[in-house]
């Protein structure tokens, strides 16, 4: 007997789904993925990358960990948006967070929340260092809003850092980093303006 038996039900009505609307969907998707856009998000299940963007599976390349971090020692990370860049030749990479995200408020907190402390030390490293910003709002709400977007705009930068990216750059490789908020109240999307092309971009943000 199959364990979690109303999961593989609901596969099966998908599948049978997609090959009443499109005969030849799965055929298509077992060719070579060629997305343009790598999605980098939260690990949250309230945000699916695809949906919110209206796009089909096989193009949107996507990873995602606990408030959407870029570390230049994550692997993980790092991997992914090596094969995005070198493999798939994506365009765009897309550093997406969202409002009412737990790790941007867990960072905010005093109290321990176990191992996860250790990974959002980076979110805790933004707060502290634009301190003076974020005490300057009085509402609890908007600040962890604000902490939420100052976080995007670093992981923006921290992308740019990588050496896939600095190295698709040197060869004149398009492409381009975007920094967006996704808002859970209503669904929509928010540029946050923070979009870099090249290393002088890069460059001149970490300057401003």
């Amino acid at each position: 007997m199959k364990t979690l038996s109303h999961l593989f039900e609901q596969n099966r009505n998908w599948a049978d789904g997609r090959r009443q609307a499109d005969a030849t969907f799965f055929k298509k998707l077992t060719r070579q993925q060629a997305p343009e856009y790598l999605w980098i998000g939260c690990s949250d299940s309230r945000v699916p990358a695809n949906e919110i963007v209206g796009l089909p599976p096989g193009e949107l390349f996507v990873h995602r960990n606990v408030a959407n971090l870029v570390i230049q020692s994550d692997i993980n990370c790092l991997s992914t948006i090596q094969y995005a860049v070198e493999a798939l030749k994506v365009t765009h990479i897309i550093v997406c967070g969202h409002y009412d995200c737990g790790g941007i408020q867990a960072a905010m907190e005093t109290c321990s929340h176990g191992l996860v402390d250790n990974w959002l030390g980076h979110v805790r490293d933004i707060a502290r260092r634009r301190r003076t910003e974020l005490d300057s709002i009085p509402d609890e709400s908007r600040r962890l809003e604000r902490l939420c977007e100052m976080n995007i705009e670093e992981q923006v930068l921290n992308v740019g850092r990588t050496t896939p990216v600095q190295a698709a750059w040197a060869r004149g490789q398009p492409l381009m980093v975007h920094g967006w908020v996704y808002h859970l109240t209503n669904g929509l999307l928010m540029d946050l303006s923070m979009s870099i092309a090249s290393d002088e971009e890069l460059r001149a943000l970490e300057d401003s």
